[in-house]
C-alpha cells in the first residue's frame, strides 16, 4: 500500500486553512471533473481530489493524518503503525459504502472504520431538535484492568477547529469506569459525553474501544490468554505441577508427564474473566540446562549411555 499525499494532491501547504482547502479543491475540481476535461485521467484525478478534500477537510481526520505523514514520502510502501490512532476522540461521522469504494485502499486502512453514526433530527411542539452525534475513541488499558476492574483516568485528544481555519488538539481527561471482565474491541459507552445537542435533546454518547497495551508474557485473542510456558526436562518427563503468574493471582497447572515441547494446555475459565470466561491456553516449551558443570556433564554422559534414546528416526532402516 503507497503512503498518498493529500497536501500535494491539492497542491496546498502543510498549514493551509480550512478556506484555502476549499479555494483549492473547487479550482481543481473545475479542471478535472470528468463532465468537462478532456485529459485522459480526468476521472482518476477527480478520484484523488475528492480522496484528498475528504480528509484535509475534516479536523478529525486531517489531525490524524498529520500525526502518520511525519517521515513518510508520496508512492512510499506503507503501513499504519499498531495502535497510531489510540487516544484520538472522533466523531462518528463516517461515509457510504459506495462512497468509500471510490477512495483508494490507503483512506480505508485509516479511515474505514471510523463509524458512519449520524444525527437524528425531529421537532416536538414547532421547536427544532437534534441528538448530538456519538463519539469514539480506542483507549488501551493494562490487562490486569479486565481481571479485577478499576476505576482509570483517560486522556484523549479531541481535534477541532481554530478561529483562522486550521486545526487544533484540545486534551480532554475523563474519569473512566473499566468493568471486570472487559474483552478485546468492546466499547464502553459513557452516556451524555459526545457532542452537545440542539434544541433540548439529548446530547451524544462517547464509545471506548477497548484494546490491551501488550503484555510481557500473555497474548489476547478474544477472551483467551496464551502463554508460552518453559518447563524442565524432569517436569515435561515425569509430570509436575508448575506455578503461573497471572494478573489476578497465582495459579497452579499440572504438566502431565510426557510433555513434548509444541504441545498445547488449555486450562478452561482461566482466561479473561468475561461472561463465559476465557481459557488459558499453555505453548509448552521444554527448556534444558547447560552442562556447565563437571555434576552436569556426568548427569547428561549417564543418560546418553544408559536411556535408549533416539531423537532422530534411522533413516536406514
Amino acid at each position: 500500500m503507497e503512503f498518498q499525499d493529500y497536501y500535494k494532491t491539492l497542491g496546498v501547504t502543510r498549514d493551509a486553512t480550512a478556506e484555502d482547502i476549499k479555494k483549492a479543491f473547487r479550482k481543481l475540481a473545475r479542471k478535472f471533473h470528468p463532465d468537462v476535461s478532456k485529459q485522459s485521467d480526468a476521472e482518476l484525478r477527480m478520484k484523488e481530489l475528492n480522496e484528498a478534500y475528504a480528509v484535509l477537510s475534516d479536523p478529525e481526520k486531517r489531525v490524524a493524518y498529520d500525526q502518520l505523514r511525519r517521515g513518510h514520502q508520496p508512492g512510499q510502501e506503507f503501513r499504519p503503525p499498531p495502535d497510531w490512532n489510540t487516544g484520538f476522540e472522533f466523531s462518528s461521522r463516517g461515509y457510504s459504502p459506495r462512497k468509500e469504494a471510490d477512495f483508494s485502499d490507503f483512506f480505508a486502512e485509516l479511515f474505514g472504520h471510523m463509524g458512519g453514526g449520524h444525527r437524528s433530527f425531529h421537532t416536538h411542539g414547532g421547536n427544532f431538535q437534534s441528538r448530538g452525534v456519538d463519539h469514539h475513541a480506542k483507549v488501551l488499558l493494562d490487562l490486569d484492568d479486565t481481571f479485577t476492574g478499576a476505576t482509570r483516568q483517560l486522556s484523549l485528544q479531541v481535534p477541532s477547529m481554530d478561529a483562522r481555519g486550521g486545526v487544533q488538539l484540545r486534551n480532554r481527561t475523563l474519569s473512566v469506569k473499566i468493568p471486570k471482565g472487559v474483552r478485546e474491541g468492546q466499547l464502553i459507552r459513557l452516556g451524555g459525553q459526545g457532542a452537545p445537542a440542539i434544541g433540548g435533546a439529548p446530547a451524544g454518547d462517547l464509545l471506548l474501544e477497548v484494546h490491551f497495551k501488550p503484555h510481557d508474557q500473555l497474548k489476547v485473542k478474544g477472551r483467551n490468554l496464551h502463554l508460552t510456558l518453559p518447563v524442565a526436562p524432569w517436569e515435561a518427563a515425569l509430570g509436575a505441577v508448575v506455578p503461573i503468574d497471572l494478573p489476578g493471582g497465582e495459579l497452579k497447572v499440572r504438566i502431565p508427564p510426557g510433555a513434548q515441547s509444541g504441545n498445547e494446555l488449555r486450562v478452561r475459565g482461566k482466561g479473561i474473566p468475561a461472561n463465559p470466561p476465557g481459557d488459558l491456553l499453555l505453548d509448552i516449551q521444554v527448556v534444558l540446562p547447560p552442562a556447565n558443570t563437571p555434576k552436569a556433564r556426568e548427569l547428561y554422559e549417564t543418560m546418553a549411555r544408559e536411556l535408549a534414546f533416539k531423537p532422530r528416526p534411522d533413516r536406514r532402516a
